[in-house]
């Protein structure tokens, strides 16, 4: 047969299969529909069961792989450190779970915003800052940021401020009544002053930076003062210093009370140290001679006392006075305390501020080389040692 008639043959073949079909009318179309439609059905079937599969067949994968899906990454706990936040005017809950995911407080920022919905508190966020810690869980972050966890002040202490001074600043910046702080200074017996302070403030209100909260009380925050003293004086071993030195522990917060109103700059710390040292142990006895003590007695500030000024009858006067004074003369920091602990090596006898715009101190051994200091100090108006 040729390819011709083979064609025609199959051509043949396929116009009356196609009129069979067409004699049978439309139920073969109708069940090709119904047969369409099912699979239209079984589609969506078919993905439920193949995710069930993942959810029960695949254990412990199926449920991971929906937890990380719909659950968003967070810590747990209360978190460690400090951190402050600070809430800006105007800023939205989702601003804020940016900011804390940034700066690692929570995990990531939908956690929180998760959370502070869940706690119908996201238009309840107050401007201020506020004291947290790092790698808090996001439940733990919203309690954290209550109005009554808003820091009231950062109140900054400068190294050397004598404690009237130190009440004084912490009333300014904190907006408590000045008496308040007062009477607490008065009242030292929760502060958990050192036994060797004597009940007294003095010395031991530590200057550093400090966060307090609305409700802090005066008494409270003196307590915090004296806590970093505490501190302090546990790190560098100032009791078993002291002892090594010949010395008591009260006196050690002396010298370096002394140290920290002479001094112009830290690296000059462990020389007049070593001055104190020097002097209050010279033979043949030597009065420590330090204006800082009269300025003290005086309530005055300068670095040197007049001859009229150096007449008075307190204590606290070096010049009249054997020893050291009484009681610390301010309150000294880090370096102040280590140098009073750690004095340098040398025979000096004197020092004397020579230039006070740049702080210099210069140190001298005998008299005839005090006394050159004293004109230097004179040609750059000065005056002192």
């Amino acid at each position: 047969m040729s390819d011709l008639d083979l064609n025609t043959l199959l051509g043949a073949e396929d116009d009356e299969g196609q009129s069979r079909r067409r004699a049978r009318g439309g139920r073969g179309g109708r069940r090709r529909r119904r047969r369409r439609n099912r699979g239209g059905f079984i589609a969506p079937l078919l993905a439920f069961v193949v995710l069930a599969g993942i959810i029960g067949g695949g254990g412990y994968f199926g449920y991971m792989w929906l937890n990380d899906a719909l659950v968003p990454d967070d810590y747990t706990g209360q978190g460690t450190g400090e951190v402050v936040i600070e809430i800006q005017e105007g800023q939205s809950a989702s601003e804020v779970a940016e900011e804390l995911e940034r700066q690692g407080v929570v995990k990531s920022a939908r956690a929180f915003t998760n959370a502070i919905g869940n706690a119908n508190k996201s238009g309840s966020l107050q401007p201020g800052s506020y004291k947290m810690r790092k790698q808090m869980s996001a439940a733990a972050a919203v309690d954290a940021l209550t109005p009554t966890n808003k820091l009231l002040a950062r109140v900054t202490l400068p190294e050397g401020l004598r404690l009237s001074d130190t009440l004084a600043r912490l009333a300014e910046q904190t907006g408590k009544p000045a008496k308040e702080f007062q009477t607490a200074a008065k009242q030292t017996g929760d502060l958990d002053l050192p036994a060797y302070a004597k009940g007294k403030l003095e010395g031991y209100v530590f200057p550093a930076t400090y966060d307090f909260q609305p409700k802090t009380t005066p008494e409270q925050m003196l307590a915090a003062m004296v806590d970093r003293f505490n501190e302090t004086a546990d790190r560098v071993d100032l009791e078993g210093g002291a002892k090594a030195l010949g010395h008591k522990p009260q006196e050690i917060v002396v010298i370096a009370s002394i140290i920290q109103a002479e001094a112009g700059r830290a690296e000059d710390m462990p020389k007049i140290a070593r001055v104190i040292y020097n002097r209050l142990e010279h033979n043949p006895p030597m009065n420590l001679s330090m204006d800082s003590t009269v300025m003290y007695a005086l309530g005055k500030y300068r670095t040197y006392a007049t001859h009229a000024e150096l007449e008075t009858k307190s204590p606290y006067n070096t010049y009249k006075f054997a020893g050291l004074p009484p009681g610390p003369i301010s309150n000294p920091g880090d370096h102040a305390i280590e140098a009073a602990l750690n004095p340098a090596k040398g025979s000096w006898l004197y020092f004397v501020a020579t230039d006070p715009k740049s702080k210099v101190t210069k140190f001298a051994t005998t008299e005839a080389e005090r006394q050159a200091l004293l004109a230097e100090c004179a040609r750059n108006g000065g005056c002192g040692g």
